[in-house]
């Protein structure tokens, strides 16, 4: 018999959800289709190959992808990926600073747009991120990825009817597309419908191309109901070892941040 979902699991949930937000629920607002670059000596690197890199790796590609942005901070593809390097490590003012002007070189571009209204979001300008994301959206060819990052903008906003709105439009759109999906379940979990949000993570879990925040975001919803085991079994699901510890170590770290890792084990071991 399945334990019941955890009496904090409001709490935590939201607490955890506004720490991850940028990382998980704004997963398809970068228009993930980022040009790979040749400028100099930066590597080819797409936004979505970013997920799978350690803390040295992504430093890396900050360095990398910094020295080229001073070059030419009109490049879209190298701000794009600059930004989001410095949005996963954890320099979110910086990060919006780089996607205020690559907005403003590019200011009908979507891609540009959509990235900077996740950068406003990760700094905490949920408005004004509405506001340019919506600015981005062509009604007439509407995107899919603009729907879902509306969405997930809409969740922060604590208009979670909106959000999942727009998250089954984009799924219209877009079938089955896995990040969609895990921000309808991160949408359920913020709103402790725990079950709910489970059965939506674990289906996009199972679409092809499903990235590792995906299962990380299933990790956390089966671990906020106490099943830790299974919860620390999905985030070591990777390609690597080296992925797998990262993956554990992100749940746990998630976690401990409100100091609930502990309490949820111990009210598990009561159970």
């Amino acid at each position: 018999m399945s334990r019941k979902p955890l009496g904090t699991s409001r709490r935590v949930a939201q607490g955890l959800l506004l720490a991850v937000a940028a990382a998980t629920l704004l997963t398809a607002s970068g228009c993930a289709n980022v040009s790979p670059m040749t400028t100099g000596s930066v590597r080819q690197t797409k936004a979505r190959s970013l997920d799978g890199m350690n803390a040295t790796q992504l430093d890396s590609v900050v360095r990398s992808y910094g020295a080229a942005y001073q070059k030419n901070p009109k490049d879209k593809g190298v701000g794009l990926t600059y930004a989001s390097a410095l949005q996963m490590t954890g320099r979110n003012d910086q990060s919006l600073a780089v996607m205020q002007q690559v907005a403003i070189a590019h200011p009908k571009d979507r891609d540009a747009l959509a990235a900077y209204g996740k950068a406003l979001a990760a700094a905490g300008d949920l408005e004004k991120a509405l506001a340019t994301v919506r600015r981005a959206q062509t009604p007439d060819m509407p995107d899919w990825r603009l729907l879902s990052a509306e969405g997930a903008i809409l969740d922060q906003l604590g208009r979670a009817e909106e959000a999942r709105t727009l998250y089954r439009k984009a799924l219209d759109i877009q079938p089955n597309e896995p990040s969609v999906l895990s921000n309808l379940g991160m949408s359920y979990l913020l709103g402790n419908e725990l079950k709910q949000a489970e059965t939506y993570l674990r289906s996009a879990a199972s679409q092809p191309g499903a990235d590792s925040r995906v299962r990380q975001n299933l990790a956390l919803v089966v671990g906020l109901q106490g099943r830790f085991d299974e919860a620390e079994r999905i985030a070591s699901a990777e390609l690597s070892p080296q992925d797998a510890q990262a993956n554990v170590a992100y749940l746990r770290q998630m976690l401990a941040q409100q100091n609930t890792w502990s309490m949820l084990k111990d009210k598990d071991k009561k159970s």
